[in-house]
């Protein structure tokens, strides 16, 4: 059996259609129910709106096994840890409350811990945006780590970095689309120190790869649609958990050098200048094309180095 790991916060509508997606899996060859091979753990982290209400309908209708855990508000990573110690399966899948999977999804992370049960083996899926999500620069630029000078971009996901590989790095410990044995996860927990959102996913990635010899592989295959609006609001706020939460991860690992060096932050607070932000958003208003994308770039840049600040001043 495998358990699906849902952390939520206040996410009850699109947490409904999450759950619709699950209760539609079938096997690969359609021809057998796949609802005995898997449940799914819900933890509302907090979350006040109507989430219990929602999966206690899917739990009364019994459209699939799914088991509702609440906790108060600490973070993604103890969510998982609590679904973690409660589940009954011997793989482990992290998605979001607001990846809505393809009907085959359970089928082939099931089909691949058979084939790979060495403890040590986990497996990446693929996410692409919700259909009805807009086509617009800032979606682009937060899924294509090459789109700036071939090298920068991709602040939610770089797929496209993986493109014709069948592993990856810990860089793409994404917790979307993974899933990994639970033996595994129950000696190397998430680290409960990363209070909010940021980096607590790649420092376990790293921390499996280096003390556990993890190997991540990767299927294209596997498809989750991310249903999850984006504003500049939103990069701002995602660049700023992420500059604090830098900090401690490079406390714990100063060999990767997530925090950038003097002279790399110069750079850095020189180029994210109001001027030159301004400069780009005209810059993008009148020609448009890269000009998107080299705003975002520096917006980011910008409230990251703001939230880098902060962390050091925290500690």
């Amino acid at each position: 059996m495998i358990s699906i790991i849902i952390p939520t916060y206040n996410r009850a509508d699109i947490l409904k259609e999450c759950l619709e997606h699950l209760a539609a899996q079938k096997a690969t060859d359609d021809s057998r129910d796949i609802r005995d091979k898997f449940e799914v753990i819900v933890v509302n982290d907090g979350g006040t709106d109507a989430t219990a209400s929602v999966v206690s309908t899917f739990i009364a209708q019994n459209l699939i096994s799914v088991r509702y855990l609440e906790k108060k508000n600490e973070g993604q990573g103890i969510a998982r840890n609590y679904g973690i110690r409660e589940a009954r399966g011997d793989v482990i899948v992290f998605i979001g409350d607001d990846i809505l999977v393809e009907s085959d999804f359970v089928a082939k992370h099931t089909a691949f811990h058979a084939e790979h049960p060495e403890i040590s083996a986990g497996l990446l899926g693929f996410i692409e945006w919700d259909t009805r999500m807009p086509k617009t620069p800032l979606y682009t630029f937060m899924t294509n780590g090459s789109i700036i000078l071939g090298r920068y971009g991709g602040h939610q996901f770089a797929f496209e970095k993986l493109e014709g590989k069948t592993e990856a790095s810990y860089d793409f410990f994404y917790t979307s689309n993974i899933s990994l044995k639970k033996e595994l996860l129950l000696r190397y927990p998430f680290d409960e120190s990363f209070l909010k959102y940021g980096w607590e996913d790649i420092e376990l990635g790293y921390r499996l790869t280096k003390k556990a010899q993890f190997r991540l592989y990767y299927d294209k295959s596997i498809i989750g649609y991310h249903f999850h609006p984006l504003d500049e609001e939103g990069l701002m706020r995602r660049m700023y958990a992420i500059g604090k939460a830098a900090v401690l991860f490079d406390r714990k690992y100063p060999e990767l050098g997530k925090v950038p060096g003097k002279l790399k932050k110069l750079i850095f607070w020189f180029v994210s200048l109001p001027l030159f932000i301004w400069i780009c958003d005209m810059g993008r208003k009148i020609f448009g094309g890269a000009w998107h994308y080299w705003y975002y770039y520096l917006l980011s840049k910008r409230f990251f180095l703001i939230g880098l600040q902060d962390g050091l001043k925290s500690l």
